[in-house]
């Protein structure tokens, strides 16, 4: 019974991140419909979060019920004349209504006031997460050039050499190091040893010491759902011999997971001192590649760096929010990609995950702290703002498809045309749903 306490911790710990993300991430996908219903004149019935029966409630002045329901896997928001959180149209109920009640309806409203109320809600989702990359970045700073060593970060004794805290580094064996993308790319020029030569300038004077090799076999983050993270790595893990061979070059530990072919490794983990042995076996991946594709690799699930932390500065807000942007526009593309890559064959359908898969990521992701945490739940967000653009019905994307026809015909499609598409709608998405849910149970 003792041994399955730790386990049951874990579970909790995991579904708590999720609910906590999902939350979040609901949330802010219905204020946006909420507000900009708001602002377009459509009135708000109720704001819920959850399902089922309300836990708490409020009444505010507009009239608009704020919840916290039971079931904490989801939300939406109830507008006049909505016959359920799905906007359907309560018939009976609008022909109770006077005309001016009836324009506070979403079926009432103008066309213009109902497409940017639904469309708010998958834009919200994006614009947070842009804002949160952008306080990250903020919080965590960009690298100075050129690099300087802001903290030396735990290596084995051997491996460590006579680099200091504050050392500008000037060159790696005579090779200039201007910033830290280069100083990172010399790593590939090096041969592997335990230790190479710097040329620094250290309190105003410059002289040549012994440090670290640049991108050593740490462990600078571990994938959720990966088999490092599978197997208890951890943030700070230095991999010292794989199958008893040293390594000393995080390119040396790539080469030995590819080398492996998804056969079981046996690695040495120094952590603080500390030594111990670790088994995995490299799992088959579809990796996005900068020509737009996917190309399989065998992973562990571990991210390299540098050797130290280097010494950062605060980038101004434009910069930031410049990689924000370009961080979720990364994820939309490569997203897009992947489902494209997946219907075609092209990649595995095992990389389509579902709540299973997403909450073990998000546990993972909460265990390796906030900023990680918070990083998932932008890049989360991102996807639910792109998931729901996909024009099927029952999704935002399928009502603006809806609105797009009555823009061009000048009529709504009709009640039967409605209810037979948000049918089929539903049928699709609880099979993706049900698909997504037998790749968490079965695929490896």
């Amino acid at each position: 019974m003792g041994a399955l306490i730790p386990s049951f911790g874990g579970v909790i710990y995991t579904a708590i991140a999720f609910v906590v993300a999902l939350s979040i991430i609901v949330a802010v996908h219905e204020f946006g419909h909420y507000i900009v219903g708001r602002w377009s004149g459509i009135k708000a019935e109720v704001f819920s979060l959850g399902f089922g029966p309300a836990l708490v409630s409020r009444v505010d002045k507009r009239g608009t019920r704020w919840q916290l329901s039971v079931l904490p896997l989801g939300g939406y928001v109830r507008f006049l004349g909505d016959s359920d959180a799905a906007s359907g149209r309560d018939g009976e109920a609008i022909i109770q209504l006077t005309d001016a009640e009836r324009r506070q309806t979403m079926h009432g409203a103008p066309l213009w006031a109902r497409a940017a109320t639904v469309l708010a809600g998958p834009a919200f989702n994006m614009i947070f997460s842009v804002l949160l990359l952008t306080g990250l970045y903020l919080a965590a700073g960009v690298a100075t050039n050129p690099p300087t060593v802001g903290r030396l970060d735990p290596l084995p004794p051997a491996q460590t050499g006579t680099l200091k805290a504050g050392d500008v580094i000037l060159a790696l064996n005579g090779m200039p190091t201007p910033d830290t993308v280069t100083l990172a790319g010399l790593a590939a020029k090096l041969d592997p040893a335990p230790t190479v030569r710097y040329s620094i300038r250290r309190d105003g004077t410059e002289m040549t010491v012994d440090g670290p090799y640049p991108m050593p076999p740490r462990a600078d983050g571990v994938a959720p759902d990966s088999a490092a993270g599978a197997a208890g790595l951890k943030f700070g893990d230095v991999i010292e011999a794989v199958n008893g061979t040293p390594v000393y070059a995080f390119d040396q530990l790539r080469q030995a997971v590819t080398a492996s072919q998804g056969k079981p490794l046996a690695l040495t983990v120094w952590h603080d001192g500390a030594v111990r042995q670790v088994t995995l076996t490299p799992r088959r991946s579809d990796v996005p590649t900068a020509s737009g594709g996917f190309e399989t690799r065998w992973l562990i699930g571990i991210t390299g760096g540098l050797a130290f932390t280097p010494n950062t500065r605060m980038p101004g807000v434009l910069e930031a929010l410049g990689r924000a942007f370009d961080t979720t526009r990364y994820t939309v593309v490569t997203s897009l990609s992947g489902l494209y890559h997946m219907i075609t064959g092209a990649i595995s359908s095992c990389n389509l995950h579902g709540p299973i898969g997403i909450a073990e990521t998000s546990g993972m992701a909460a265990s390796q702290g906030t900023m990680s945490f918070l990083n998932f739940i932008a890049m989360l967000s991102t996807a639910v703002g792109l998931l729901n653009l996909f024009p099927v019905p029952v999704l935002d994307g399928g009502h603006l498809v809806f609105h797009a026809w009555e823009a061009v015909t000048g009529r709504p499609p009709s009640d039967f045309a409605l209810r037979v598409l948000m049918g089929g709608g539903l049928v699709l998405i609880l099979s993706l749903m049900l698909f997504a849910l037998s790749n968490d149970l079965l695929c490896p």
